[in-house]
């Protein structure tokens, strides 16, 4: 008595191993990608945290009147660039010898008044709050933890300055 035989295809032999022998190079490819990288997303804000770092440092050294909470603004946006420069690099390591992905910025005039730098350092530290908080819902969880860490930290900072 004769078996029935199942209705699946049969590959033949050869095509079977051509496939097999053209899988690593598939597998190269696609990772490769299409070298169309955008840059990466904390690019934007690591660069605004030097920015406001040396604008707050400008302001310190200009206006000894609010030079005490200018150079704590300047230091906790300093270690916010740092911050997310390390999470550039971890994501897409540099050589060490390369300058970071993130310039340090011209350097500025402070406003001329403490009135307006008070309103600058306020305005710079919305637009950093604003800025990391519209990005958190599209990153993965470990970097949207960072950022809105830095964006807390931004609102916090715009209490201090009143």
């Amino acid at each position: 008595m004769e078996l029935p035989r199942a209705s699946l295809p049969v590959l033949p032999r050869r095509r079977v191993l051509r496939l097999l022998a053209a899988a690593p190079a598939a597998a190269a490819l696609a990772a490769c990608g299409s070298g169309d990288e955008e840059p990466d997303q904390l690019l934007a804000l690591a660069t605004a945290a030097k920015a406001d770092a040396a604008l707050a440092n400008a302001i310190a050294r200009a206006h000894s009147g609010i030079a005490r909470p200018a150079r704590e603004l300047a230091a906790a946006r300093t270690a916010h660039a740092t911050a997310l420069q390390r999470e550039i690099d971890r994501v897409t390591p540099r050589d060490p010898d390369e300058p970071p992905s993130v310039p340090d910025p011209a350097p500025g005039k402070p406003p001329s008044s403490a009135g307006a730098a008070e309103d600058a350092l306020r305005s710079a530290m919305r637009q950093g709050q604003e800025q990391s908080a519209k990005l958190v819902p599209s990153l993965p969880s470990h970097r949207a933890g960072l950022v809105a860490s830095v964006s807390a930290s931004c609102a916090s900072l715009q209490e201090v300055l009143g």
